[in-house]
C-alpha cells in the first residue's frame, strides 16, 4: 500500500462551542471546553504534518462556531471549487468565508443552486463522487456536482439523523475501498455499495457511535478516533496503518478528523 500526499485545509476552532442544535450530537446545555478542542486540533493537525501532507489554514470567524468542520467548506477538485449553501441559518455565513478563501488561493469557483455541503456529503472515490442526501445536501445538488466537476455522481441516501452527512457513515480507505456503516444507508444504497465495492469494510455501530467512520485515508494510513478500537483493528488485518487521535471535544458537536479536513485535490476535474 502506497501513501499519496495530501493537501487539506483546515480551521483552528478559537471560537468552538456548542450554542445550538442542529443535529442529535449537540448539547448546548453540555460544558465545553474550547481549550481542550484547540488542542485535540492541534494534535490532528500534527498529525498530518507528519505523515508528510500539507496543511493550508483558514482563518477563523468569531461567532462562526462549527466553521472549525472545513469539510463542509466546498468541494474542490483540481482547480475547481464548488461553494457550499448551508441548510441551516446558523452556519450561513461560513459559506462566504470558504469562497473568499477558494478565490484567493487561485481555484475557479462555483456556486451551488441546492442546499450543498461540501465534502461532508461529496466523496471521490477513484472515478466516482459518491454523494450523500437525506438530511443536509439536497439531492437536485448531485446534477450539479457531475456538470461541474465532469465524474459520475452516484447518490446514497442517508436514513440515520445520526448519521447525518455522508463522512460520518462511509470513509475512503483508497482509490477502491471504503468503509461504511450499512445501517446508515437506505436498503437501495446499501445495494449500490455492495456492488460498487465487494470488499468494503463494514463498520460496527459501537465504531461509528463515536464517529469512527470520519476518518482520512491516504492510501496507507487512516487517522480515525482514537475510540474506534474496532474499525482500527479491522482496518489493521486489511493492511492499512491507523494512527487514533482524541477529538472527543469537537465530537460534541457532531466533529470528527474527517469533518474537520477538507481535501485539495491535485489535478483537474474531468471534463
Amino acid at each position: 500500500m502506497d501513501a499519496t500526499s495530501q493537501r487539506f485545509l483546515m480551521c483552528r476552532p478559537t471560537y468552538f462551542a456548542v450554542d445550538y442544535a442542529i443535529n442529535p450530537w449537540m448539547d448546548p446545555t453540555a460544558p465545553v471546553d474550547t481549550a481542550l478542542a484547540v488542542r485535540q486540533w492541534e494534535q490532528l493537525r500534527r498529525t498530518y504534518l507528519d505523515l508528510g501532507h500539507t496543511v493550508e489554514l483558514i482563518d477563523p470567524v468569531p461567532g462562526l462556531p462549527d466553521m472549525v468542520f472545513a469539510a463542509n467548506g466546498g468541494t474542490v477538485i483540481g482547480d475547481r471549487a464548488m461553494a457550499v449553501q448551508f441548510r441551516d441559518p446558523q452556519r450561513a455565513d461560513e459559506a462566504p468565508a470558504y469562497r473568499a478563501w477558494f478565490e484567493a488561493a487561485g481555484f475557479e469557483v462555483y456556486d451551488p443552486k441546492h442546499v450543498n455541503e461540501g465534502e461532508g456529503d461529496v466523496l471521490l472515490v477513484g472515478d466516482h463522487l459518491l454523494a450523500g442526501t437525506g438530511f443536509r445536501t439536497a439531492h437536485p445538488s448531485h446534477a450539479q456536482l457531475q456538470e461541474v466537476f465532469g465524474y459520475p455522481v452516484v447518490t446514497l441516501q442517508l436514513v440515520d439523523p445520526r448519521f447525518y452527512h455522508l463522512d460520518t457513515a462511509l470513509t475512503v480507505l483508497d482509490e477502491r475501498t471504503v468503509a461504511y456503516l450499512p445501517e446508515a444507508f437506505s436498503p437501495g444504497s446499501r445495494a449500490v455499495l455492495r456492488r460498487l465495492f465487494p470488499d468494503a469494510v463494514h463498520a460496527t455501530m459501537a465504531d461509528a457511535e463515536v464517529l469512527g467512520l470520519n476518518a482520512v485515508g491516504d492510501g496507507r494510513h487512516v487517522v480515525l478516533p482514537a475510540q474506534a478500537t474496532g474499525l482500527a483493528a479491522q482496518l489493521r488485518d486489511r493492511g492499512y496503518q491507523t494512527i487514533g487521535v482524541d477529538l472527543s471535544e469537537l465530537r460534541k458537536a457532531g466533529g470528527g478528523p474527517k469533518c474537520c479536513t477538507l481535501r485539495l485535490r491535485q489535478g483537474k476535474a474531468s471534463q
